[in-house]
């Protein structure tokens, strides 16, 4: 693998893990959220990752087949479908017939420490670009 190949890949790992950050965030800020446009409670959402050829971008600047390497992408976005939390609150203006709403399946704690490890997924990743751009800047100078 190139090292312009290795840029490649962490650059897909960081847009992922962005993806997958987005999807916790409206996760946790929709927490709460009993009545969508489409009817319901809000559903909790999940990325789905699959490991993914990456060519590099640099290849057709040197006219060359660069070796492309394994990078990850989003797959999929899945939508938790299991029946919604119910809580007793007969005053809420989403209460049903018997006094019970309809809360979504999301557990603040669990999203919260996802989306610590997304951050620092992401921040392995801008890690290893570093190390990359460092070990070019390096070739760079021993042609000096």
């Amino acid at each position: 693998m190139s090292l312009f190949s290795a840029l490649s890949v962490g650059a897909s790992g960081m847009a992922a893990q962005r993806a997958r950050a987005e999807l916790l965030v409206e996760n946790l800020a929709n927490a709460e959220t009993t009545r969508t446009p489409e009817g319901g409670p809000y559903r909790r959402k999940d990325a789905v990752f699959q490991s993914t050829s990456v060519d590099s971008p640099f290849s057709s600047v040197f006219g060359q087949e660069m070796e492309g390497g394994n990078g990850v992408a989003v797959a999929s976005v899945v939508t938790d479908m299991r029946d919604p939390e119910k809580r007793y609150q007969p005053g809420h203006p989403d209460a049903d017939a018997n006094g019970y709403v309809a809360f979504p399946r999301i557990n603040p704690a669990e999203d919260t420490v996802d989306l610590l490890s997304a951050s620092r997924s992401y921040e392995a990743n801008v890690a290893a670009i570093v190390a990359v751009k460092d070990m070019i800047q390096r070739s760079i100078d021993l042609l000096k």
